[in-house]
């Protein structure tokens, strides 16, 4: 097993959670393979960002303050960053010693490209049989579509994400932010925590064979099961749900918009209670979720009809007496000043280099003993390129800025 010093990263202090000693080289871009990496460098691991000298396009994704990408400083969180170009012999030749120190290696190239850098995974196991080598890709390693460029956009089409997205009378309907990317970041995390612990257990490293397409799939339900056993092909229900009733955002007398679901029976019952129809849960249809759902224009009447009726703060009020289930449709603003969001640490404020304290999302979850955490933010290019490749890995400083000048670093 290959297993880093505890390392301090520069003036930080070392790193302590469930992955502490584990080093994660991160050579994808933009989105998916990021942010897995970045999931376990905020549980501890040592993730060393390799991007080309021109940087990874997510530093100037979405918005920027004084030229400094904002999304970067969180999907960079936690990760070393050094540069070099793989393509080249002397950039590869940086990566390979890279590649004998590290535990895992993250790589979204669509397939075969790393291979015609001579970086295939048979050679990167041949120096480091321990490796852990997450590959995600849109289609996957294999199969016709393998070599097909993809982004998560086409795969939230492809899935039935789409399809099923939007109003009934409306177009097909795309999320507006990488929800495809994001599912898979996580699954590249789970599934890069599963083979680690294999390792442990004493077996070897192995490639991880992920595609954009199958996380997405997995989360959005029974529809390939319903359409083999009943030929029907699900469509688009707007904010309704083809699995119970009533469910959906409805407008309040001072202009919020707030969200009900009744997954259950119990709450279901305390919804048409409240709004004042406690009638209709004594029909014998109203006990099944699918039977309500054949009565959503009904249900949905009787509680549009309540709610705008009444301002937001004695609707939430009403709601939570009777412990039915109802949340304010929130903006990025209402979020972050929730007091549920405040007292659990939701977000956090960490302190950056170039823009002084930044919000952004702590770790998604919280463990008793080996608690995660934000080291520091997403940092310049190639900041770490001497202490990586000069302190740690033993290369000249002379020789290191004549590939910098050369255009490999």
């Amino acid at each position: 097993m290959t297993i880093t010093d505890n390392l301090e990263f520069g003036t930080e202090k070392p790193r302590t959670g469930p992955l502490a000693g584990m080093r994660v080289i991160d050579a994808a871009t933009v989105y998916a393979g990021p942010l897995a990496a970045t999931m376990l460098g905020d549980f501890g691991a040592d993730v060393i960002k390799v991007e080309h000298p021109d940087g990874d396009s997510a530093r100037t994704h979405g918005r920027s303050k004084d030229g400094v990408g904002l999304w970067w400083k969180v999907l960079g969180r936690n990760k070393r960053t050094v540069t070099a170009k793989l393509s080249t012999p002397e950039g590869r030749e940086l990566f390979l010693d890279l590649v004998r120190t590290a535990d895992v290696l993250i790589e979204n190239f669509r397939p075969g490209v790393f291979e015609r850098w001579g970086l295939s995974p048979e050679l990167l196991h041949e120096i480091n049989p321990g490796l852990v080598v997450l590959r995600v890709t849109g289609f996957g390693q294999t199969g016709p579509a393998a070599q097909r460029r993809a982004f998560g956009t086409l795969i939230e089409a492809m899935s039935g994400l789409a399809h099923m997205t939007g109003d009934p009378d409306g177009p097909p309907t795309l999320p507006p932010f990488g929800l495809a990317d994001g599912t898979a970041a996580m699954a590249g995390a789970y599934a890069t925590t599963l083979a680690l612990l294999h390792r442990e257990r004493g077996g070897r490293g192995q490639v991880i064979d992920l595609s954009l397409l199958e996380p997405l799939l997995m989360i959005l339900g029974p529809a390939p099961t319903v359409y083999d056993q009943l030929g029907e092909i699900p469509g688009r229900h707007g904010n309704r749900s083809p699995n119970n009733a009533p469910r959906n955002t409805y407008l309040t007398r001072d202009g919020r918009w707030v969200a009900v679901s009744a997954s259950s029976l119990s709450v279901a019952q305390r919804v048409l209670t409240l709004v004042g129809h406690p009638e209709v849960t004594e029909q014998p249809w109203f006990r099944s979720a699918g039977e309500r759902v054949e009565h959503a224009d009904e249900l949905d009447g009787y509680v549009s009809a309540w709610i705008g009726a009444h301002d937001a703060e004695h609707v939430i009020a009403e709601f939570e007496r009777v412990g039915a289930a109802l949340a304010p449709v929130y903006t990025v603003e209402d979020l972050v000043n929730d007091p549920q969001v405040i007292d659990r640490e939701i977000l956090t404020t960490v302190d950056d280099d170039q823009l002084g304290p930044v919000k952004m999302q702590n770790v998604m979850f919280r463990m008793s003993d080996t608690p995660g955490d934000i080291a520091f933010t997403g940092r310049e290019l190639g900041r770490d390129n001497d202490e990586i490749y000069v302190k740690e890995l033993g290369h000249d400083l002379g020789r290191l800025r004549d590939l910098q000048d050369g255009g490999v670093l």
